[in-house]
């Protein structure tokens, strides 16, 4: 086991080759995690987790692996404090979405999350105007605020993970 900023361990090896800890990460005990079943511990503690997806759905896994995670974290008893979606990551949040019926639905998917577990999911304002999505095309659930919200996030939650580049 490796000890992690904020006092929790990291279980597994494949999660110690993985993280990349920045100077102000370390700082504010932040991690990034590339698998969903390697898991994050805050001294056998329940932990509040905060996610940031930074790519869009259907081309990269980052939102199907967000959203797993997520999944997992809550099956674990963990709370989720929010869902950011900040660069391509916002087009996760447009309700012009429509996947072929024999398709999985990322958009529904993170609705339906958030309203059963009562999750804040947040869209950066700036890079959803530049990619064209305003309330008008935003799907239920889902609400546009600035970086402060994501800065918020670091500070409330134990462990902020990061999915996507």
């Amino acid at each position: 086991m490796v000890s992690a900023a904020g006092g929790g361990t990291i279980r597994s090896p494949r999660v110690r080759e993985r993280l990349s800890w920045g100077r102000s990460a370390k700082a504010f005990g932040l991690a990034r995690v590339r698998d969903i079943n390697d898991t994050l511990t805050l001294q056998g503690e329940l932990m509040k987790f905060g996610i940031l997806v930074n790519e869009g759905p259907y081309t990269h896994q980052a939102s199907d692996t967000a959203y797993l995670f997520a999944k997992a974290v809550l099956e674990k008893g963990h709370t989720i404090h929010r869902v950011f979606f900040y660069h391509d990551g916002v087009h996760n949040s447009s309700n012009n979405t429509e996947p072929p019926q024999d398709d999985r639905h990322i958009v529904n998917r993170w609705t339906k999350l958030a309203q059963e577990h009562d999750i804040d999911l947040v869209v950066c304002v700036a890079a959803a105007l530049r990619r064209g999505i305003k309330d008008n095309n935003l799907a239920e659930g889902f609400r546009i605020s600035g970086l402060g919200q994501l800065i918020e996030t670091g500070i409330q939650a134990d462990r902020l993970v990061t999915f996507g580049d």
